[in-house]
C-alpha cells in the first residue's frame, strides 16, 4: 500500500504544479456551475482533495530543495546557515523553548492572517521571523556572545511589540502596554551602547574610558535610539495612512497661533465640552470631553518612559564598571554581550 501511495504522489515539480492548479480551478468552477449532488461535482471534489494532498506534501519538499539550493549556490548565505545552526545548538534549553515557542505562534498568527484576508498583517508575521534572526545576525558578525537573560528579552520584546500589540492590538486593549515596552527599550538600548563602548574600552591598549563616562555614553545611545523611533513614527503617520503616534484627548491647550491680535501671548482654551470636525463632503465629527491631540504627548510619553530606562540602566552599568576590577558579580552582566574571545576564556 505505502508503495502504491509512493508512485501515486511521486510526482514532478512541473506535474505538481499542474495539478495544483488544475485542481484549484476545476473546483472553483465546480462550485459555481455544477450541481452539489452530481457526479461532475463529487469528482471535482475528490480531484480537488488529490490536488490538497500533493500541495501540502509539496510545500514540505520545496523549501527544502530551496533551501539546500541557496546554501549551494551563495558560500555566504552557507556560512550564515551554519554558523546560525551552532548558535542554536549551543543555547541553553530555557532560550530554544522560547525561541522555538514565539517562532511556532507568530508563524500559527500568520497563516491565521492569511485566512483573514489580512495581507498586511502576514507581512507583519514574516518580518516578526525576520527579526527573531537578529540574535543570530549580532552574534556571529560582531563575535559576540549575547547572555541568556539579553537573548531571552530580546525575543519576548519582539512578539510583544509586533505580533501582539500591534497585530492583536494590546497598543488599545491594555493600557500601559506600549509604555512598558518604550521603558523597556530605553533599558535595552542603553545596554547595548554601554557594550559597544565597553568591547572597545576593554580590547583596546590606547582607550581606557571612565565608568562615568561609559554610563553616559550608554545613556545617549538608548535616548538617540528613541528619538530616533519618534522621527520614525512622525514620518509613517505623515506619508502613510497609520496611527503610530497614538492620539490624546485633552481638556485645555494654550495657543499663540490663533490669537486674534497676533500678539505673542496665548490664548487659553481651557474647559472644553467638545470638539467638532469637518472633513470630507461635508460630514462631521462630535467629540466629547475635549480637544484632540494628535500625537505630541504620546511622543513625549515614550521619550521620557525610555529616559527612565536609560538612565536606570546606566547607573547600574556604572556601578558595574566600578566593581568589575574587584571581582564581584553583579545581575547587569545578563544584559551585557561579550566577546567570544573572553567568553572562552572564563570557561
Amino acid at each position: 500500500m505505502k508503495k502504491i501511495l509512493k508512485r501515486i504522489f511521486r510526482l514532478g515539480d512541473i506535474q505538481s504544479i499542474l495539478i495544483i492548479l488544475t485542481s484549484f480551478t476545476l473546483n472553483i468552477y465546480a462550485l459555481k456551475y455544477f450541481n452539489p449532488s452530481s457526479m461532475a461535482a463529487v469528482i471535482s471534489f475528490l480531484y480537488a482533495l488529490y490536488g490538497l494532498i500533493v500541495f501540502i506534501l509539496k510545500m514540505r519538499e520545496w523549501p527544502i530543495r530551496f533551501h539546500k539550493f541557496l546554501r549551494k549556490k551563495f558560500p555566504k548565505y552557507n556560512r550564515f546557515c551554519a554558523l546560525r545552526e551552532e548558535s542554536v545548538n549551543r543555547r541553553g534549553a530555557r532560550v530554544k523553548t522560547i525561541y522555538i515557542t514565539l517562532r511556532i505562534l507568530t508563524i500559527a498568527c500568520a497563516v491565521t492572517m492569511l485566512f483573514q484576508k489580512e495581507y498586511s498583517n502576514f507581512v507583519l508575521c514574516l518580518f516578526t521571523l525576520l527579526l527573531f534572526t537578529l540574535p543570530d545576525i549580532i552574534q556571529q558578525n560582531f563575535a559576540v556572545h549575547l547572555p541568556t537573560t539579553l537573548e531571552v528579552i530580546i525575543y519576548c520584546f519582539i512578539f510583544a511589540a509586533e505580533v501582539l500589540g500591534e497585530i492583536n492590538n494590546f497598543y488599545g486593549l491594555i493600557p500601559g502596554w506600549d509604555t512598558m515596552l518604550h521603558t523597556l527599550n530605553g533599558f535595552l538600548c542603553a545596554a547595548i551602547g554601554f557594550a559597544l563602548v565597553d568591547l572597545l574600552n576593554r580590547n583596546s591598549k590606547k582607550i581606557n574610558l571612565a565608568p562615568l563616562y561609559l554610563a553616559i555614553t550608554a545613556f545617549c545611545f538608548s535616548m538617540t535610539v528613541g528619538v530616533v523611533w519618534e522621527f520614525i513614527e512622525f514620518f509613517g503617520d505623515w506619508f502613510f495612512p497609520v496611527d503610530m503616534q497614538k492620539d490624546t484627548i485633552v481638556s485645555a491647550f494654550n495657543s499663540i497661533l490663533i490669537n486674534p491680535t497676533k500678539e505673542n501671548i496665548p490664548v487659553v482654551f481651557d474647559n472644553i465640552k467638545e470638539t467638532i470636525i469637518y472633513y470630507g463632503d461635508n460630514e462631521t465629527f462630535t467629540m466629547s470631553n475635549g480637544y484632540l491631540d494628535i500625537g505630541i504627548i504620546d511622543t513625549m510619553k515614550d521619550l521620557m518612559v525610555n529616559f527612565i530606562g536609560a538612565l536606570v540602566f546606566s547607573t547600574f552599568g556604572y556601578f558595574y564598571v566600578k566593581a568589575r576590577d574587584t571581582g564581584t558579580e553583579s545581575f547587569v552582566e545578563q544584559f551585557i554581550p561579550i566577546v567570544e574571545k573572553e567568553k572562552n576564556e572564563t570557561e
